[in-house]
Order: structure tokens, then C-alpha cells, then sequence
């Protein structure tokens, strides 16, 4: 996904949550993980009730008796162990393509934190060996299909938990795939052998699509932004107005996202001698196109939706999400946390923005590309039309990315096929759900990259007349990899090269260079 600057800061994970910014730091840069003494005593202190449960010859789910629908067969002390061992050998069940590994750590961190908590009853040797696999960079393989999002990521947590036991497949630190136990030897870490209670800790969870969730809200902050960016962009290469972003305008309609995004888009057009030109009474268009004029409508949109889903995964992180789950007043309950519902629904929600941003960017660009709607440029942008066709085909690639976001765009959330016998007879759908959010940010980023790269050649076409400085700046950063205007070339290398820019962020860095932070 989205590039970062690895580093290896540390990460203290507690009885609190871990932060959005810790999360990202972990799966994406390599920060280490340490666990706090606060949690260090909560789990110690939750571990006692278990086992105190655990010599209660009346039956209490996940201790002394099977999982699922199979809840009412008690267990005997003698088997307790293989009950643990084998609920993970039998739910790492997953099929398909490697997820990727910055998932699997998100979503390990993540189970980690609920193990700290001190609700789940786990051991705190069985906490540390989370923090040891990522520390060592020791990634389990997981596989993208086998999770219903209830009871929580069932397959993928069980896959990791395969691992913490010394089993099933991982990927080192090189990334060479290898054996668990061949890798948990090499780096020092001893297996786990499961107790009671413990498998259940270890999979009845959210983790998987809240960790796809909080690297989804970290990289949708940024594209928001760069989306400003390329829209401002845009208007100033089709001689339009930037009046319909002033603030009166835009206060006329309280919403938060819409005059953020405004704000943006006048501050990056701030200084443009392009939109100046056509400033005036002899300017005869009273109105710019809805793609151009309603960007921080639909920007604004997506904004508001991005801060909603901040809200619910914000509060799923301050969640202990198990099942049965210790009580601060030591009762060991059943609940029904594990279900993914809230977070589904929000994965589908950023879907659907990420597709409506995308679906006006590729507009934008193709009203640059035609001679009719441009103000003057050439058809295509090409150097000589007819014989050069210009950027009409990155319109195409655009339009087709366009058209497979709002397929990804239909939710996920509103499926539910039953499981294990009727017990679970409805699921959420969150790892579905966001597996396609995590494709939607991906294309939306291309689409993105392809107005940039289209509006960078459509403004060196309008010299001498000068672009803002942002803007400008913007157009420099683009040049460092991609040529000028000029006779047709090989495309995809230089549409690549500026997703690789948007990915990084430095076309909104280079933006920031001319007019401070952008929001």
C-alpha cells in the first residue's frame, strides 16, 4: 500500500489503547514493541481467575468446555491442553493469496493490545511471544479468504496463533518463507503451549479488518488532501474560477469537510497568474463545470466520512474485544463484542467515498483531453495531434479503474452467510469489506495520479502564463520523473512514477513547500 519511512521507534503497549499513529509505526515501519507494567499486571491478575475457574468441576466455556456449537461438551483437565491447541490447528483454515504483511502486523499489535488489557486471561508468557514475533520480524503467512468478521477474524488470528506455537508457515525478517518453528528457533523465542482458555484469546477478534481499518484512515488522510491538490490543479489548467471557494460561500453550508477542502483548494491556487488572467468582466463563463466548481462538495463528503470512521475505530481500539471475557469484578462471560458490524459498516462507508472521489477526478481529466471543453488546449494534449495521441488512453486507464471502484463500492457488510451449525448465524463481512477498501485506495490513489499527471502537462501548456507556486511546485516534483509535453512515449512507466509519488505523499509535501500544511 501507501510508502512510509521505516523506523524503528518504540511502540509501549498498555492496559489503554495503542494510538492510530502507533499502529501504522508497527506494521509499516518496524517500531518496536514493548509491553507497559500496567499491563504486565493486569494480565497476571485476570490469569489467576482462569485458573481458578479451571479447577471448578462445573463447566465454563473456553476453560472446560469445547467452542462454537460444540459449547455444552465438557472437557476434562487431561485435554485441555489439545482443546486449546486444536481449536487453532482446525481454525487456521484459511485459502488463497498471501495477505500482506503490514496486515499482519496491524493485526497482531492489535491483538496484543486486547491481550494486555487484562480481560482476556491469557498468560502473560503467551502476551510476550506476540511482542517477540514482531519485534523479531517474523510475520505469519495468512490467507486472504476464511474470515466472516464473526466471531471476529476467526482464520487470520488463527493462522498467527498457529505461529506463536510453533507451527504452520511464516516469513522472516528477509521475508524468506520458512517453517514457524524453523524461524521462532533462529530468533531465540520459544513456543507457546497453550493453556486454557488461551485459544480463544487468541482469535476471537476484530484485529484483521481494524488493523486493514486504521492503515485504510491513515492513507485516506492523505489522499483527501492530495485530492484538494489535483483538483486545484485541474480548475487552474481549464481557466477556471476559484470564486466558488470562497469561505462566505462555503459557511452558507456548515459542513466541516466541505470548507476544509475549500480552504485547501483556495490556498493552493493562492498566486496563480493562470486564474488571474480570466479574473475580470470580460471573463464570459459565469459557472465552471460540477467536477471543477463542486470538489470541496464531494471532497468535503468523503472527509466527513473518513472523520465518522476515525470515531468508530478510535473507540474499537479502546475495546477488549474476546469471548468469554474477565470481568473487572473477575466473572467470566459470554458476550457478542466479537461481532464486526461496526467496523464493517464503515469499511464500506470509505469505499464508496473513495469511489465518488475517484469517479470526479477521472472527470477532470477527461474534460482537460478534449479540445471542446478545454479552453484552448490541444486534443489530448498531444504534441501533434493525429500523429500523437497524447494522454487519451490514461483516460481510459482511469476510467476503467473508475469503474471497478464502484464495484468495490457495494458493500460487503450487507451479506451474512450462517455458520457452525446455526450458532453463528449472522456475520459481518468486515475482512471482506475491507479487502476491497484496501483495492478502492489503491485505484483511487492511480486515478489520482493520472489527473496530476495530466494537469502537470495541461499547465506547462498554458506558458507563459505561470501556475500558483503550490501548483508549481507540484509540476517540479512530477518533472523530477516524468518529461515535459512532448512526442508520445511509453506511458505506463511515467503513470507509475506519479503513483509512486501520490503513494509517498511528496506531491502534497512538495504543495506544503509553497503554502505551510495543507488540512
Amino acid at each position: 500500500m501507501l510508502s512510509t519511512t521505516p523506523t524503528r521507534t518504540a511502540v509501549v503497549v498498555g492496559t489503554g489503547p495503542v494510538s492510530i499513529d502507533d499502529v501504522v509505526a508497527v506494521a509499516r515501519q518496524g517500531a518496536v514493541v514493548e509491553i507497559g507494567e500496567d499491563a504486565r499486571a493486569a494480565v497476571i491478575a485476570s490469569r489467576r481467575t482462569i485458573e481458578e475457574l479451571a479447577t471448578d468441576p462445573a463447566p465454563h466455556y473456553g476453560i472446560s468446555t469445547g467452542f462454537g456449537a460444540l459449547a455444552t461438551t465438557f472437557i476434562g483437565t487431561e485435554q485441555r491442553t489439545q482443546l486449546q491447541q486444536s481449536l487453532i490447528r482446525s481454525h487456521a483454515a484459511g485459502s488463497g493469496d498471501e495477505v500482506e504483511r503490514e496486515v499482519i502486523r496491524a493485526l497482531m499489535l492489535l491483538r496484543l493490545s486486547t491481550l494486555l488489557t487484562g480481560r482476556t486471561g491469557v498468560r502473560l508468557q503467551t502476551a510476550e511471544t506476540y511482542a517477540a514475533l514482531l519485534n523479531a520480524g517474523i510475520t505469519p503467512v495468512v490467507r486472504e479468504y476464511g474470515s466472516l468478521g464473526c466471531s471476529g477474524d476467526l482464520a487470520p488470528l488463527s493462522h498467527v496463533a498457529l505461529a506463536v506455537m510453533g507451527e504452520g508457515t511464516v516469513r522472516d525478517a528477509a521475508g524468506t518463507f520458512l517453517p514457524a518453528a524453523e524461524a521462532l528457533a533462529a530468533a531465540g523465542i520459544e513456543p507457546v503451549v497453550l493453556a486454557e482458555k488461551e485459544g480463544l484469546a487468541l482469535v476471537n477478534g476484530t484485529d484483521g479488518m481494524l488493523g486493514m481499518l486504521l492503515l485504510a484512515i491513515h492513507d485516506l488522510r492523505m489522499l483527501a488532501t492530495t485530492a484538494d491538490i489535483t483538483a486545484a490543479m485541474s480548475v487552474e489548467a481549464l481557466l477556471g474560477t476559484d470564486a466558488a471557494f470562497a469561505d462566505d460561500l462555503q459557511r452558507l453550508r456548515p459542513q466541516l469537510g466541505q470548507r476544509a477542502a475549500a480552504a485547501n483548494m483556495r490556498r493552493v491556487l493562492a498566486g496563480s497568474a493562470i486564474v488571474a488572467s480570466h479574473r475580470g468582466d470580460d471573463c464570459t463563463r459565469v459557472q465552471d463545470a460540477y467536477s471543477l466548481r463542486c470538489a470541496p462538495q464531494v471532497h468535503g463528503a468523503a472527509r466527513d466520512t473518513l472523520a465518522h470512521a476515525t470515531l468508530v475505530a478510535e473507540r474499537e481500539l479502546a475495546s477488549a474485544i474476546d469471548n468469554p471475557v474477565v470481568t473487572l469484578d473477575h466473572r467470566v462471560e459470554s458476550n457478542g463484542n466479537f461481532h464486526g458490524a461496526p467496523v464493517a459498516y464503515v469499511l464500506d462507508f470509505l469505499a464508496i467515498a473513495a469511489a465518488d472521489v475517484a469517479s470526479m477526478s477521472e472527470r477532470r481529466t477527461d474534460r482537460m483531453l478534449d479540445p471542446a471543453r478545454s479552453h484552448g488546449l490541444p486534443a489530448f494534449l498531444a504534441h501533434d495531434a493525429g500523429v500523437d495521441s497524447g494522454l487519451m488512453i490514461a483516460q481510459y486507464t482511469a476510467a476503467g479503474i473508475v469503474s471497478e471502484l464502484k464495484r468495490l463500492a457495494a458493500p460487503a457488510s450487507v451479506d451474512s452467510i450462517p455458520s457452525s451449525a446455526m450458532q453463528e448465524d449472522h456475520v459481518s463481512m468486515g475482512w471482506a469489506a475491507a479487502r476491497k477498501l484496501r483495492r478502492a485506495i489503491d485505484g483511487l490513489t492511480r486515478v489520482l495520479a493520472i489527473e496530476a499527471l495530466t494537469a502537470a502537462r495541461a499547465l506547462d501548456l498554458r506558458a507563459p502564463l505561470t501556475p500558483a507556486p503550490a501548483t508549481a511546485a507540484v509540476v517540479a516534483r512530477i518533472r523530477t520523473r516524468v518529461a515535459g509535453p512532448g512526442h508520445d512515449r511509453f506511458l505506463s512507466p511515467e503513470i507509475e512514477s506519479v503513483v509512486d509519488e501520490v503513494a509517498a505523499g511528496s506531491l502534497l509535501a512538495a504543495a506544503e513547500t509553497a503554502v505551510d500544511t495543507l488540512a
